[in-house]
């Protein structure tokens, strides 16, 4: 017989899950934005922090867009780089808006998933609430030379 109840269960599981939209955890949309802002920011040196300031090599990265820019007309995505500051996250450079401004200087969720995730020296990806709208994202953490996580690399698509 063609069709027995195995056969009806997978066909409908799989129809189901093709159904679902695609997140960040298998999008490899997300995963390529990532690939492109990490390589972009590393090449200009290892990352450190200064202040409030942080920096890939020589290139202070706070307020200098060039590169989160280029992932939005490389990759179509927002990016955002964060700095650590206290026990959060701000961002110093972004392509994400708020209102008719850059959103410099908001910080990361601290209740959300990606900065529990990122306090514990880990990546997440997920799809979550940004200033308001619902992203699919990616963020990792920017280690510094001696392995400690001093910002956060963000790319991430919108889902409206």
């Amino acid at each position: 017989m063609l069709f027995n109840r195995r056969n009806l269960i997978g066909i409908f599981a799989l129809v189901i899950a093709s159904a679902l939209p695609v997140h960040a955890a298998d999008n490899p949309k997300v995963k390529a934005a990532m690939e492109s802002l990490k390589k972009d920011l590393n090449n200009l040196g290892p990352a450190k922090v200064d202040g409030d300031n942080l920096f890939f090599g020589s290139s202070k990265i706070n307020g200098d867009f060039t590169v989160v820019d280029s992932i939005k007309a490389k990759q179509g995505a927002t990016a955002t780089v964060f700095v650590k500051k206290g026990a959060n996250y701000v961002r110093i450079s972004t392509n994400v808006m708020k209102g008719d401004a850059r959103a410099v200087g908001t910080p990361l969720d601290p209740n959300g998933p990606a900065k529990a995730a990122i306090d514990q020296g880990k990546g997440f990806y997920g799809i979550v609430d940004i200033l308001g709208k619902l992203y699919d994202t990616g963020y990792e953490p920017i280690k510094n030379a001696k392995g400690e996580t001093i910002g956060i690399y963000y790319v991430g698509f919108s889902m409206e």
